[in-house]
């Protein structure tokens, strides 16, 4: 005969609950299971049938069944875990903060949360949750355009910016630069195409098919592109491309735009400039070259074309770039516009 159970009372309002914690699909399975323990009890199951009901050994069952005689509800809770939390003191705050907005040493650039815990002598999860308090992201890097030192920034940008809004008449503006050291890439095993499921893959080993260098002229009021491929980048390529533009707008004066490059100040350049009345050279200011709207069509380049390419000769390479130049004048080229939104840099 099965060992009969000491009785549990227990009023109505706690009746209530228990049922309610055992019905729960929100309260994890341990507090659940506790809940059935006690109400099977007061059902007058005996222990054998309850341990069956809820799947749990006889020492967990009288546990629990002791616990709710002796303190009700509240003894099916956890008790304390022994030992306390470790507490992190006001200088270890202070020095995970200062670490992080820091130079490391030892050759790092800049200081993981493994390793500043480890310096500190905390968990990274614990400093995650310190810096994330301070709204430091010392992972993150944002970009932005400092400061010229020219002294004549204001004058060339406001010149440069005047050409873009209100061109003179019978005038066309370019923007020149160059994009050089473009490589040919190859990988050693074929490119795995994208499928459902799987996006597109290749090798992370590559083969180098030489490099092609490529210089560029935006007509900034029309969008369109004049480009070729050279062996080099120098004064001699860059003045033989101005010719080329030059020939190609016979009767317009021509203004372009681009940066401090050596090349573009050669003396051949110079010297050539100095007889060509309709050919004008706006240099932009130092460490300005995003005034030269150029460098936007050489991003939709690098995004549309050069990046993820695979080509097994320089040839290839060059022909895929003025086919894409061809495409973009023929259904894509049209005036740039500006959405900059921000403080204006000249007050």
């Amino acid at each position: 005969m099965a060992r009969p159970t000491r009785p549990i009372e227990a009023s109505d309002e706690i009746r209530a609950e228990l049922l309610t914690r055992a019905r729960s699909q929100r309260l994890e399975s341990r507090h659940v299971q506790r809940a059935k323990v006690v109400l099977l009890s007061l059902e007058g199951k005996t222990l054998d049938e309850i341990m069956a009901a809820s799947n749990l050994s006889r020492e967990s069952v009288n546990q629990w069944r002791n616990r709710f005689r002796q303190h009700g509800l509240s003894g099916l809770n956890d008790l304390p875990r022994p030992g306390r939390r470790r507490t992190i003191t006001a200088q270890q705050r202070a020095r995970v903060v200062q670490l992080a907005c820091s130079a490391p040493e030892g050759g790092y650039t800049s200081w993981s949360q493994r390793r500043i815990g480890k310096e500190v002598g905390i968990s990274h999860g614990r400093v995650n949750a310190i810096l994330a308090e301070a709204s430091l992201k010392p992972h993150r890097i944002e970009h932005w355009c400092g400061k010229s030192p020219d002294p004549e920034f204001e004058a060339k940008m406001t010149e440069i910016i005047g050409l873009y809004m209100s061109p003179p008449a019978n005038a066309l503006v370019i923007c020149v630069d160059e994009k050089t050291n473009i490589q040919a890439l190859d990988r050693t095993q074929p490119v795995l195409p994208l499928k459902s499921g799987q996006p597109k893959r290749m090798t992370a080993t590559y083969k180098r098919n030489g490099t092609v260098s490529l210089i560029a002229a935006l007509a900034v009021h029309s969008g369109t592109i004049t480009a070729k491929t050279m062996p080099s980048n120098n004064g001699e390529n860059f003045l033989a491309f101005l010719k080329k533009l030059d020939r190609a707008h016979p009767g317009k004066h021509l203004h372009v735009i681009a940066d401090n490059l050596s090349a573009h100040k050669s003396a051949p350049v110079m010297k050539w400039l100095a007889r060509k009345r309709k050919v004008t050279l706006h240099f932009t200011p130092t460490y300005s070259s995003w005034l030269n709207q150029v460098e936007i069509w050489f991003n939709i380049l690098s995004r549309d074309v050069l990046k993820g390419g695979v080509w097994t000769s320089t040839g290839q390479l060059t022909g895929q770039i003025m086919e894409f130049v061809k495409t973009y004048n023929n259904t894509r080229a049209a005036p740039f516009a500006w959405t900059y939104t921000g403080k204006p840099l000249v007050v």
